[in-house]
């Protein structure tokens, strides 16, 4: 079996809450219509709850994204590689604007495009990532 090292550790932490971020917002918008059933503020209970799980994990994102970052010997990447390393922190950034607006929202345009945008955008730091790390 192979030895963890200190860049499993980080990739493995890395997408571990990812996984969190991004397939919890797309399991919890699969159950809305079934707790909304089930009573009118159930999918806000849900939500709340998610984001005491999400809001972490999101802050994990952040550090060990951090982590990869100083992982990378810049002078040996190319300035597409650059690029989309500045494409991926943009949209994770806008992913975390819009999952914000989408829990503060109060009418249901915000919490419609806050939501939508918010999933958007995290799916496309997860294909960015995934992108990054096979394409150096």
């Amino acid at each position: 079996m192979l030895s963890p090292t200190a860049t499993t550790i980080r990739l493995f932490l890395h997408v571990l809450a990812a996984t969190v971020w991004v397939g919890g917002q797309f399991a919890l918008a699969g159950l809305v219509g079934t707790l909304r059933r089930e009573s009118p503020g159930a999918p806000r209970a849900a939500a709340r709850a998610f984001a005491k799980l999400a809001w972490p994990a999101f802050g994990v994102l952040v550090v060990t994204g951090i982590w990869n970052l100083t992982a990378i010997d810049v002078g040996n990447t190319s300035t597409r590689y650059q690029i989309t390393v500045f494409v991926k922190i943009t949209v994770a950034v806008a992913s975390a604007v819009f999952v914000l607006i989408h829990s503060l929202g109060k009418t249901k345009l915000a919490l419609a495009l806050g939501g939508a945008l918010g999933a958007l955008c995290s799916l496309a730091a997860l294909y960015l990532g995934i992108l990054l790390h096979t394409g150096h």
